[in-house]
């Protein structure tokens, strides 16, 4: 079993979870979400976690360059009956779990870990000069 975000996912869920973000990346990819939020940004879905019902699922997104992230992410929850709909088209399955949006922070994490470990302190304990770049 792999961990998500919500803890430990079974094959399954996992599965049905790429399935998932691989059929909401077409449908978004295809540009015909009319949301003034939604509208002509270009967004990445990093992850889907699925749970273990498989009735429910939450999508993480970034928009691309980082923008009105909270507005993108509500912008696609309003959308998200659409987008099961679609998604219903587009992949077999007996059910099409509810989806629901949320913004991914872990871009924020890492951008967050990487500033400190350049930290001139924090270069020295680890042994590298903040210049061996």
């Amino acid at each position: 079993m792999s961990k998500s975000r919500g803890g430990p996912r079974t094959q399954r869920q996992s599965r049905v979870g790429e399935v998932l973000r691989h059929a909401l990346a077409e449908v978004l990819m295809r540009g015909e979400i009319r949301d003034p939020a939604v509208d002509g940004v270009s967004i990445t879905i990093t992850e889907v976690d699925v749970g273990p019902d498989l009735k429910n699922a939450t999508a993480y997104v970034m928009p691309l360059g980082g923008r009105d992230v909270e507005k993108v992410a509500e912008g696609l929850n309003r959308c998200a009956r659409y987008l099961r709909g679609q998604i219903g088209h587009i992949v077999e399955m007996r059910y099409v779990p509810q989806l629901r949006f949320a913004v991914d922070h872990t871009f924020e994490q890492a951008a967050k870990i990487d500033e400190l470990l350049r930290q001139p302190k924090v270069a020295r304990d680890l042994g590298h000069s903040s210049d061996d770049e």
